[in-house]
């Protein structure tokens, strides 16, 4: 299962409103425990056995967030000329240079791999150039196809956390064309059957394991397992944007992120058995508590120069520390299977290859994602917007 986070900062760029340091730093603090997740990932034999086991939930506190970003820096700026078209263009330029970069490593890591699914059979390379070109433009991949080149049944099997991309491309269109002329009457009812379809999902069974692990694969009503996890969240996060009146909490960021690791850390919920217990407390962290977790956060403020910098930082590499990890994954993994180790054999590689993927982050940032979001920006976003 592959996670995703919101990679936009608060506010939005040019605007003049004050930024939310702590939720950028949560951002990050997240995005570092997706990666342990994923490493915790590659020695479960089963949905119960999995270290760090409600990891998957992070793509619900990513997407609330993002509700929450998106409603904050833009809600205001279509009475001042913002068209659906233009914003839609923002989101391609902060989105769309990291999901090229990260599918092209992905496919460079599945050469390396020996160009076979996981399974060992060879694949030929004409389904990596679709698959690569699928990937490139975020159109997903059915299971089972030619193009499905790992055979595990991702929509990006290049880098699979693509998949949340596509969920989010998807939720800033239903933004620019509906959610933000909704009233908060309108969007209250959004959140609730958004939210109801969510448990449905977890205690329906549809991952077939009780948890809210689905959108990943098409597979068994996977999209619309995503979809619903989105339209809560999004929703969600851009009620509150709309409804909030800031109070002080003090200790807000170690409060927030002790919540979240505590979240994603629990063990599975019924012990060794399949239990609709887990689909309760999946369904209680999603639609109360990372709702919550987004709130206190926006409460918060960072008190000194040093704790608005690590925020900050934590924050800008959020985006390219999740999109382009997974790449390393999948040779970590093949690397892992391939010799039967079990974590205690490779936990020094583990902290060595988390510190090579956070290095490999600030380099595609700096040298690749900043550099190239600035040309766009300058050559397609220049021109004044216009009264709609």
């Amino acid at each position: 299962m592959h996670l995703p986070v919101s990679p936009d900062p608060l506010p939005a760029s040019g605007s003049q409103k004050p930024r939310y340091e702590l939720l950028d730093g949560l951002r990050g603090v997240a995005a570092m425990l997706v990666i342990w997740y994923h490493f915790f990932e590659g020695f479960a034999t089963s949905p119960t056995d999995q270290m760090m086991n409600h990891g998957y939930l992070a793509v619900d506190f990513f997407f609330v967030l993002s509700g929450f970003v998106i409603g904050y820096a833009y809600d205001d700026r279509w009475r001042k000329g913002l068209t659906p078209r233009r914003f839609m263009l923002r989101r391609v330029i902060r989105l769309q240079p990291m999901v090229v970069l990260a599918v092209v490593l992905g496919a460079v890591a599945w050469i390396v791999q020996g160009c076979v699914r996981w399974d060992g059979t060879p694949m030929p390379v004409g389904s990596l150039l679709v698959a690569l070109l699928l990937g490139l433009v975020l159109i997903p991949v059915l299971p089972g196809a030619d193009a499905d080149v790992r055979g595990n049944g991702e929509m990006f099997p290049l880098n699979g956390p693509s998949w949340s991309l596509f969920f989010e491309y998807i939720g800033s269109l239903l933004y620019a064309l509906c959610l933000r002329r909704l009233s908060v009457r309108a969007l209250w009812t959004v959140v609730i059957v958004s939210g109801a379809c969510l448990a449905a999902t977890a205690f329906g069974n549809m991952s077939g394991a009780y948890h809210l692990g689905v959108g990943w694969s098409l597979a068994d009503g996977g999209f619309f397992g995503g979809f619903f996890r989105l339209s809560f969240s999004f929703s969600a996060g851009l009620l509150i944007s709309r409804t909030f009146r800031r109070r002080t909490i003090r200790g807000a960021f170690w409060l927030c992120a002790a919540m979240m690791a505590v979240l994603m850390a629990m063990p599975y919920i019924g012990g060794d058995s399949i239990s609709p217990w887990n689909a309760l407390y999946d369904s209680a962290a999603t639609l109360f508590t990372f709702p919550l977790i987004v709130w206190l956060g926006a409460c918060g403020t960072t008190t000194d120069r040093f704790s608005t910098s690590v925020c900050n930082f934590l924050g800008e590499l959020s985006y390219p520390v999740y999109i382009i990890h997974y790449p390393v994954m999948y040779l970590f993994y093949a690397w892992v299977w391939d010799n039967g180790y079990r974590f205690a054999d490779v936990w020094p590689a583990c902290c060595v290859l988390f510190v090579v993927i956070i290095l490999m982050a600030w380099a595609a940032l700096r040298y690749y994602d900043a550099p190239v979001r600035r040309y766009l920006s300058d050559r397609w976003l220049s021109r004044p917007e216009r009264k709609a």
